[in-house]
């Protein structure tokens, strides 16, 4: 029989207000964590793949423990990214609905710091930050962070990577007595190090079904393409997905961009997402994907963390990932909550033997992903052009006369009539655009 959030002691308050979020069965990192977190006192590794429920494993022990008769800060959570730091507050204010004497302030970059700063003079009990931010806060004096009793990182092996320097300078004014909760997707050196350097010698580490649970199931498959077909193949997909939402992953804010640039010249859903935009653009775009507005967001690693989206069907690898790791994280973001995704790949044939290197590493397969032949990326292409007449705005700065002339011309033709007619056009030209492409070809060889 399944065990219920009463069974692991999260009281009444907090029970309520998972049932009113229909968050009935602790999922296993939270049934391995919250009673530790409840009724021990040692520090916690907690290992576990994106989408487990690690947010509740930690914020509801949290929350329960928080003495409110105290003003002063008691816990400090971290987050890589301000969207990721958003969603963890996110979530302990909908756990923290019936427990309204508890304070939650978030602290993340990007947005300006004189309103974090007066919200700080108010009562606190946890503070959501990112690191670069509390630290600047730090140095500016605008918060006391030497009493807490509580330290939570959350997604630390991407902090110890990216962030190291804002990290080590707020591990350097917390308390040395204090309990750290550390989770992580992967365990790479950098962890271990830091586990070894900043938390107490007796540490609880605990695993939820690390062998299987990260990647079930997400379908795993790579496409090999030659450069000049990349974005084709990319289209051609994307189109099969219509309907669908997902994520497609980029190593640089420039690729981003440029994607994005196509995407939106095709007329897709979309929008995108990198660590050079405005918190306020971030937002926006993070509000429209949440809120099923936009199909597809393109994003790189960093920008995407924080991102807990339960319904999307795949992600794109449009670059492959430097590291596991970031493989992990990616196709990650699908296959949340029970549900089925895909993980699509698109290398080059250099690129191939590295499938391999991810299949041992991460222990997983790889299926190949079948190519589309000629004929359906000319129709895929033709759907796309199709589409971007549809949504093309009217002219309407166009004369009555001309476009009465036009009329006339299509005046006699049925709807049928006059598509065959438009396709035909599209496909003679689009073959008159090919055979041109390949006459220059030819001369460049010679």
């Amino acid at each position: 029989m399944s065990k219920q959030f009463s069974d692991l002691g999260i009281n009444k308050e907090l029970q309520q207000s998972l049932a009113d979020l229909k968050i009935i069965i602790p999922t296993e990192i939270q049934e391995k964590v919250i009673p530790i977190v409840l009724n021990q006192q040692q520090d916690v590794v907690a290992l576990a793949k994106t989408g487990t429920g690690k947010t509740a494993a930690f914020g509801l022990p949290l929350l329960q423990l928080i003495d409110v008769e105290n003003d002063n800060i008691q816990a400090v959570i971290l987050a890589p990214t301000r969207e990721l730091g958003q969603q963890i507050s996110s979530n302990l204010e909908s756990f923290a609905t019936n427990s309204p004497n508890i304070s939650i302030a978030t602290i993340c970059g990007g947005i300006p710091i004189k309103p974090q700063i007066d919200r700080l003079k108010e009562a606190t009990h946890i503070v959501v930050a990112t690191p670069g931010r509390l630290a600047d806060l730090v140095k500016r004096e605008a918060i006391s962070i030497k009493n807490i009793s509580y330290f939570i990182l959350d997604e630390a092996d991407e902090m110890v990577t990216a962030l190291k320097e804002g990290l080590d300078s707020i591990i350097a004014e917390i308390p040395k007595k204090r309990r750290t909760l550390l989770f992580t997707a992967t365990m790479p050196g950098a962890i271990r190090q830091m586990v070894n350097n900043y938390m107490a010698k007796e540490v609880v580490t605990i695993e939820a079904n690390m062998e299987t649970l990260g990647h079930q199931g997400i379908d795993h498959q790579y496409v090999v393409v030659e450069p000049i077909e990349k974005l084709e193949v990319l289209l051609h997909f994307l189109n099969s997905q219509a309907g669908k939402r997902g994520i497609i992953f980029c190593k640089t804010k420039a690729a981003v961009n440029k994607l994005a640039k196509n995407l939106a010249i095709n007329k897709f859903s979309s929008g995108a997402i990198h660590g050079s935009l405005t918190q306020g653009i971030r937002d926006r775009i993070m509000d429209q994907f949440r809120e099923g507005h936009v199909d597809i967001l393109v994003a790189t690693d960093l920008a995407a963390r924080g991102i807990d989206v339960k319904d999307l069907s795949y992600v794109v690898n449009y670059h492959l990932p430097d590291t596991y790791d970031a493989y992990v994280h990616r196709s990650g973001r699908t296959a949340r909550a029970g549900a089925s995704g895909l993980s699509l790949t698109i290398i080059q044939k250099e690129e191939r033997q590295d499938i391999g290197d991810f299949e041992k590493a991460l222990d997983i397969r790889f299926e190949a992903y079948k190519k589309a032949d000629a004929q359906s990326i000319e129709e895929s292409n033709g759907v796309i052009w199709a589409n971007k007449i549809f949504k093309t705005k009217p002219n309407r700065t166009v004369s009555e006369d001309f476009k009465s002339q036009i009329k006339t011309i299509f005046h006699h033709l049925t709807k049928e009539e006059l598509v065959d007619k438009i396709l035909a056009n599209y496909l003679a030209n689009t073959k008159a655009m090919n055979s041109s492409s390949e006459v220059t070809k030819k001369k460049k060889k010679k």
